[in-house]
């Protein structure tokens, strides 16, 4: 267990440099970080799904893989961004307030998410 947080902190301490340069070290140390939570918590049971996660990570991850799939998800979110706007557009068209009003939480939430998406460093 002391190896396991040792080797979380060794890991946190990596420069925000070498971590932008690679999602897959970044990816590796999010799992770390998970782990060290679930021995704090003693929840062996999500301890053992981290660490299969970490040696799948460890094992099978690409940095190009995961650019990758993160520009797929941000292309997905900016479809999802403009049938929001038209979703909007035809509610206000109708003039149903209470559609208007959905549609719009709907399409702020899309845009938040979309966001968060692109404020990640992949």
């Amino acid at each position: 267990m002391k190896y396991r947080i040792a080797l979380a902190f060794g890991l946190a301490t990596l420069s925000a440099q070498a971590l932008a340069a690679s999602p897959c070290l970044q990816k590796q140390q999010d799992i770390q970080r998970e782990i060290s939570y679930a021995e704090k918590h003693q929840n062996q049971h999500r301890i053992d799904g981290l660490n299969k996660a970490l040696r799948e990570v460890k094992d099978n991850c690409s940095d190009s893989r995961l650019r990758a799939d993160h520009k797929k998800k941000i292309a997905e979110q900016k479809d999802e961004i403009a049938e929001r706007r038209q979703d909007l557009a035809e509610a206000k068209e109708k003039g149903d307030a209470e559609k208007i009003s959905k549609r719009e939480r709907k399409l702020s939430e899309a845009q938040s998410e979309l966001k968060k998406l692109e404020s990640r460093t992949y």
